[in-house]
């Protein structure tokens, strides 16, 4: 008897699509416009102190570099400057093999989902380029139009990934199969969960973790 539901396809962003980080060079570039903002990088240097010798607390480091460099921005710069931006991305840093295999789950009639641990303040704009039908990612808090830079949800990422796939594996019930693509060690949690999942450009480490939990290995670099 065959499995009645839809196909879901989910793909990290960060160097599962990208080539690298999204985040950092987004801020980089936004406050590189105007040079003498830059200098608002220094004040996340206690932050990067204290994830590097305190904890390794992502979700903190990136409230501090969001709250430091874009707080007080209002929707409309932040959605100006995706217009400007987001399509340079895509130009420029998108891996061949991330837009294969999009073109290929497109093809078999996968529902796409974008599931990152990178901000909202880009991704549903990014994901919403690439043809994604659900975006999934970490949230930052406004008040009265105006950025904060607080996060407004757990940080996407680790544990919280893979909460975040079985509550969209019950949002899109009845679901028959999810193939989950990511690129590091934190993602295989929520692969992990997946009927099929890819390591996509993985460290010897991640690989060697994907292994062992049945978790296929590819690369995407130069396909």
């Amino acid at each position: 008897m065959s499995t009645v539901g839809r196909v879901v396809a989910v793909f990290d962003l960060d160097g599962t699509i990208t080539r690298r980080d999204t985040l950092f060079p987004y801020v980089w570039r936004y406050l590189a416009r105007r040079p003498w903002r830059l200098a608002r990088l220094l004040a996340v240097v206690p932050a990067l102190l204290a994830y590097l010798f305190a904890g390794r607390d992502r979700g903190r480091l990136k409230a501090a570099l969001l709250r430091h460099t874009l707080r007080g921005e209002t929707r409309a710069a932040i959605e100006a400057w995706n217009a400007a931006y987001l399509p340079r991305v895509i130009a420029r840093d998108l891996l061949p093999g991330a837009v294969a295999a999009l073109a290929r789950e497109r093809q078999r009639g996968a529902t796409l989902v974008l599931m990152s641990a990178s901000v909202d303040l880009y991704v549903p704009a990014l994901g919403k380029l690439l043809g994604f039908d659900h975006v999934v990612c970490t949230g930052v808090r406004w008040e009265d139009g105006v950025l904060d830079g607080a996060l407004a949800t757990p940080n996407r990422r680790g544990e919280e990934k893979a909460r975040c796939l079985e509550r969209l594996r019950a949002d899109l019930a009845p679901v028959a199969s999810i193939t989950a693509y990511g690129n590091g060690s934190s993602d295989l949690p929520h692969m992990r969960l997946a009927e099929r999942g890819v390591l996509v450009n993985g460290p010897r480490r991640a690989r060697a973790e994907a292994a062992v939990l049945g978790i296929e290995c590819v690369d995407w670099r130069g396909t």
